[in-house]
């Protein structure tokens, strides 16, 4: 993978757009990142991880602020990155999710998350869903966000707190880099398993338990603490003993039983002989003869008299129907009242009727008279209310366009403040703003009077420092003579003349200066001349910050742009106002031009609708002086023609009906002569002296129902008492004699009670045999299905022990730590190639797998080899810059065995962030040394440093400058 280009745009601490062209920096392979602290530049490094990941590494993350606070609102917040991956190249535009303001009227909105990816090596068609830039970028990169962040953008820190850690710690950071999720869950599986196999085992268990107490209970005994197969075998001896003694208990006691019931049997026949005929005697001598007769001879006369009884019965009927008939006769005279009936009834009532049917015309004629005078009385009050509203209509057409024209007006009033309001809102933002940085402007004067003082004591400090280092090295080379004499040794050559011989070494005179006091009065020239160009920036920084703002300001002060604010705050204000009434007043003039044309509508109908209520009133009132006399004469003396002609219907109808009735009572009268002569006759032949006898002998269905019940009983009794006494086996009993049956009850019923519970002892017996029998028979399946599983327990308990690094696991690695262990091993020996380079064949990493001190897990053991003393020392004794290189090395070693893992693209660009300032001169060239040899092998290494040094050795740098208005980028090559 390498980078070619990175833009950004309002990201992070940068408020502009800012680019990074990376193929200028890696010309040499060798960049420095350097800039002030907090300007933006591992903000560089994020930039790198959000485009390529959708996200920034770190605590950085989990804030998601990525844009820059100030920044233009029209100004997007985007990241662009071009990149080689695997042969091919393409660019990545990202854009986070942020609220900006909105562009008409206040408040935010959210600025939705953007992304696509174009190719530039093909014509493939670029992807724009976030998902699918997701796969692609992790497909040709090989490897996930996490370890994109360890193997690209190497922190350092993490790896010397990696070296000094324990092996828990240890553990999790590489779990981050090495995908060992699938291990873990591995481990957890096995664990999953063995509490399920447990659970299984327990469950077996309990059903062992439940089904000992089971069978316990089946044989009606206490529950053993132990149960086994004796104990089943012992269990089952006492049942069958047990049922053995009921047996023959029950054999004895139904022998018993069957004597005494048999006894009971032959008492209990001769008992029931003798109550039988002791009974059919008692029930002849009761029998009531007397009755018996007169019974019957009552039975004989009522069924003599049903004839003369229903013949008497109708006769009462004809009876009432002709009193009925006579009675509607009377009613029909009296509701005729003074209308005379004459000696043709029905004649009369067909007179009356054709009299009605002339009338039936002049009904309808009154009718529409009625409706023509309710018409005209509608009429005239429709034609009134019609000339009311036509003179309101004729005032409000009067209103009407006076109306709509001052809305007009005001509408046209509030569009031209709509249009101006935009103008004069910009103005007010600009103006707002310059009023707001006008306050500023004399802290600004301040604190540049402050930077021109501090810059001129920072030059004349610095002058008197460079004046003294001056002084100082002057001295030092007037007395270079005796320090190099000072140095000499008998015997050994002169450097300046080679000479052995040392006659006349030169002496230091008084004020001579050492190399320390030489080399002092140099660093501190040098620190004076950092707080000298200090200074001068801060001047440079406070000069184009009040230059900035009087521009902006045009000469104008505070108080005038106070005033300016105000009068435009008050216009914007009254614009404000009289722009919100544009909507309303496009629907007030919208409705009023609506409502005259609606009014003007209305007001020609109203006129169409009197003249023609005018015209009918006319017609109608000519019709009705027509229809009026006509009717008068038709009605006569009734309050109208209908009222007359009901009336006469309704007399020919009462005529009719009296007429009915006299013809029916005539008929009734003789039916009712008939059958007087008819109940004479059956009276005499059912053989009764007259028809009152007839009926008093006569007798109700009920009655006579109960005298024949009464004789059959009577009759039935006799025939029982009479067939029981001719009965064979109740020959020569004497119905007096007495038996004793209750003595051999009680003897059978103690026998039957007894076998009863012989019965029940031995059918107790026989199940608790059954029971114990079917529950040993589970008991001994429950055993056997106990055995496998608890086989199975074991051999998977002891194989998750060893998977998770207990039991028979010696080292006591877990599956996991034995996964990283060889990862660790991996990276041990690619690191120790560069820190043995880095310190001088000196040092190399040793990884161990042995288990730690009481019992900890091992195998994440790294410790270093000193070549000095050959022994092997904790990575905790190692010195700062020695930890550096130890961690540099390891940072190094890992992104190789990551790379080389994960089946990756070759990292052709890499950065490393600080740590340069622990090293001494030395160790910087040796990892110097290492670095050349990357960018030696095509990759290109940017480092992130403040050393001072590192700008002398790298000449191509890209330096972050911090300002108030953003920070920017510089390219230094």
């Amino acid at each position: 993978m390498r980078l070619h280009r990175l833009e950004l745009c309002a990201f992070g601490p940068y408020a502009g757009r800012e680019a990074v062209d990376f193929d200028q920096l890696g010309a040499d392979g060798l960049f420095l990142l350097h800039g002030e602290t907090g300007a933006g530049k591992t903000t560089l490094l994020d930039a790198v991880a959000f485009a390529l990941f959708g996200r920034v590494p770190g605590a950085r993350g989990d804030v998601k602020r990525l844009r820059y606070d100030n920044a233009d609102p029209d100004l997007p917040t985007e990241v662009l990155l071009e990149l080689s991956v695997q042969g091919q190249r393409f660019r990545l535009v990202r854009s986070p999710e942020y609220d900006r303001p909105k562009r008409r009227g206040g408040g935010f909105t959210t600025q939705k998350a953007m992304v696509s990816l174009t190719w530039l090596s093909s014509d493939a068609e670029g992807i724009t869903r976030n998902d699918e830039v997701a796969r692609t970028v992790e497909r040709l990169l090989g490897m996930t966000a996490e370890q994109f962040f360890q193997v690209v953008l190497l922190p350092q820190g993490e790896f010397a707190r990696f070296l000094r850690s324990d092996t828990s710690e240890r553990e999790k950071l590489l779990e981050k880099l090495f995908g060992t999720q699938r291990f873990h869950d591995v481990e957890q599986w096995f664990r999953d398993r063995r509490q399920l196999a447990g659970r299984k085992v327990e469950q077996h268990r309990q059903q062992v338990r439940e089904q000992v107490a089971r069978t316990a209970q089946a044989a009606g005994e206490q529950m053993p603490d132990e149960a086994d197969e004796q104990w089943l075998a012992e269990l089952s001896d006492r049942v069958a003993t047990m049922v053995s003694v009921a047996e023959a208990t029950e054999s004895a006691s139904r022998e018993r039983a069957r004597q005494a019931d048999a006894e009971l049997a032959q008492r209990r026949a001769l008992a029931d002989r003798v109550r039988r005929v002791r009974r059919a005697t008692e029930q002849l001598a009761g029998l009531p003869t007397e009755e018996r007769a007169a019974w019957r001879a009552e039975l004989a006369a009522a069924r003599r008299a049903v004839g003369v009884k229903a013949a008497h019965q109708t006769e009462r009927q004809i009876e009432q129907e002709l009193t009925q008939v006579r009675d509607r006769e009377r009613a029909g005279v009296r509701r005729l009242g003074p209308v005379v009936l004459e000696d043709d009834p029905r004649g009369q009532a067909g007179r009356l009727r054709e009299e009605a049917g002339t009338l039936r015309q002049f009904v309808a004629e009154a009718e529409q008279l009625a409706a023509d005078q309710r018409r005209i009385r509608q009429q005239e009050k429709r034609r009134e209310e019609l000339a009311v509203g036509i003179r309101q209509l004729g005032g409000v057409l009067t209103q009407l366009p006076d109306q709509l024209s001052i809305a007009r007006q005001r509408l046209d009033k509030a569009r031209d403040a709509r249009t101006r309001l935009d103008a004069v809102e910009e103005q007010w933002r600009q103006l707002s703003e310059i009023a707001v940085d006008a306050d500023r402007l004399p802290a600004l004067e301040r604190a540049l009077e402050r930077a021109i003082a501090g810059d001129r004591k920072a030059v004349d400090e610095h002058q008197a420092a460079y004046d003294r280092f001056l002084d100082i090295r002057q001295r030092r080379l007037d007395g270079m003579a005796s320090e190099l004499a000072a140095g000499l040794v008998p015997g050994q050559h002169c450097p300046v003349c080679g000479s052995t011989e040392h006659p006349v070494p030169a002496r230091a005179a008084d004020g001579s200066v050492t190399r320390e006091q030489d080399a002092a009065a140099q660093r501190a020239e040098q620190e004076a001349k950092q707080r000298r160009e200090q200074a001068a920036a801060r001047l440079r920084t406070a000069e184009q910050e009040c230059l900035t703002l009087r521009d902006r300001l045009a000469g104008k002060d505070p108080e005038s742009l106070k005033a300016d604010l105000k009068m435009l705050t008050d216009e914007r204000d009254e614009l404000r106002t009289v722009a919100a009434w544009v909507d309303r007043l496009v629907a007030e003039v919208s409705r009023l031009e609506d409502e005259t044309r609606r009014q003007t509508e209305r007001h020609a109908e109203a006129e169409r609708e009197f003249a023609v209520v005018v015209a009918e009133l006319a017609s109608l009132r000519e019709n009705v002086d027509e229809r009026t006399e006509r009717v008068r004469l038709a009605r006569g003396e009734f309050p109208d023609v209908a009222a007359r002609r009901e009336h006469l219907l309704t007399v020919a109808d009462i005529v009719e009906f009296v007429a009915n009735a006299r013809d029916e009572a005539v008929g009734v009268e003789k039916r009712l002569a008939a059958q007087r002569e008819a109940v004479a006759r059956a009276a005499t032949a059912a053989g009764f002296d007259d028809v009152p006898a007839a009926i008093d002998a006569a007798r109700s269905d009920q009655a006579i129902a109960a005298l024949e019940r009464q004789l059959e009983q009577v009759q039935a009794v006799e025939d029982s008492a009479r067939g029981v006494l001719a009965e064979p086996e109740l020959a020569g009993v004497d119905p007096t004699t007495e038996v004793d049956v209750a003595t051999v009850e009680a003897e059978a019923a103690q026998a039957r009670e007894a076998l009863e519970v012989a019965v029940a002892a031995l059918r107790s017996a026989q199940q608790r045999r059954t029971e114990l029998a079917e529950q040993g028979a589970r008991l001994r399946s429950v055993w056997a299905s106990l055995a496998p599983v608890l086989a199975k327990y074991d051999e998977l308990d002891a194989l998750t022990d060893v998977v998770i690094g207990r039991g028979q696991n010696a080292r006591g690695m877990s599956l996991r730590s034995y996964v990283l262990a060889a990862r660790l091993e991996e990276v041990a020996i690619a690191a120790s190639r560069r820190l043995r380079r880095m310190s001088q064949g000196r040092y190399e990493f040793v990884h161990s797998d042995a288990a730690g001190p009481r019992g900890t897990r091992g195998g994440l053991g790294l410790d270093v080899l000193d070549d000095y003393t050959g022994r092997i020392r904790p990575a905790k004794t190692l010195s700062g810059g020695e930890s550096f290189l130890a961690s540099l090395a390891l940072a190094l070693g890992l992104a190789d065995v990551v790379a080389a893992e994960t089946g990756g693209a070759l990292l052709d660009t890499l950065f490393v962030d600080e740590g340069f300032g622990t090293l001494d001169p030395e160790s910087l060239d040796m990892v110097m040394d290492t670095l050349d040899e990357l960018r030696a092998g095509g990759r290109v290494v940017g480092l992130v440093s403040h050393v001072e040094e590192l700008r002398q050795r790298i000449p191509t740098r890209l330096r972050v400058r911090k300002a108030r208005a953003g920070s920017r980028l510089e390219v230094v090559a």
